[in-house]
């Protein structure tokens, strides 16, 4: 797959986006990396959350990125932000388990890791395995992620 991927941040999680932005360009899964900032010497730096979480997610909604890799403090922020754009269903997570059960059970294009919470190493790692997965259409979980779907369109 080459994935287009958006990444973003705001001013708690900015040295973690920036690092995993190199990752993703250095990456043969990824087509092209999409920053919607925020960015270091920039008067964007102060730029609240919610902002990048809906950019993001209308991003992915407009079939402008595949998916998102979001950054805060804790990842919670950003993952309810952009969880507010109909179609979009973003997570945050720590653990491998995690990262592999947000895609194959519950087909979650946006990553948010917080830059407070996890090590760098991890988060780079853990975004490296999230490219990996693939979400089964036909799998178990296809029905429940549809309910959700369904769920929005009311």
């Amino acid at each position: 797959m080459n994935y287009r991927i958006v990444v973003g941040c705001d001013d708690a999680g900015l040295d973690y986006k920036e690092q995993i932005a190199a990752d993703l360009r250095a990456d043969p899964r990824v087509a092209e990396v999409i920053d919607l900032g925020v960015h270091r010497g920039a008067e964007d730096v102060h730029r609240p959350y919610p902002e990048i979480g809906l950019a993001a997610g209308e991003a992915i909604r407009d079939g402008k990125a595949d998916r998102a890799v979001l950054v805060c403090g804790t990842g919670i922020g950003m993952a309810l932000s952009a969880n507010k754009v109909a179609g979009v269903r973003a997570t945050t997570a720590h653990d491998s388990f995690s990262v592999e059960r947000s895609v194959l059970s519950n087909n979650c294009q946006v990553l948010t890791l917080g830059q407070r919470v996890v090590g760098l190493e991890l988060a780079r790692r853990l975004v490296a395995e999230w490219l990996g997965y693939t979400f089964d259409e036909r799998s178990a979980s296809a029905a429940k992620v549809s309910l959700i779907s369904e769920y929005e369109r009311c």
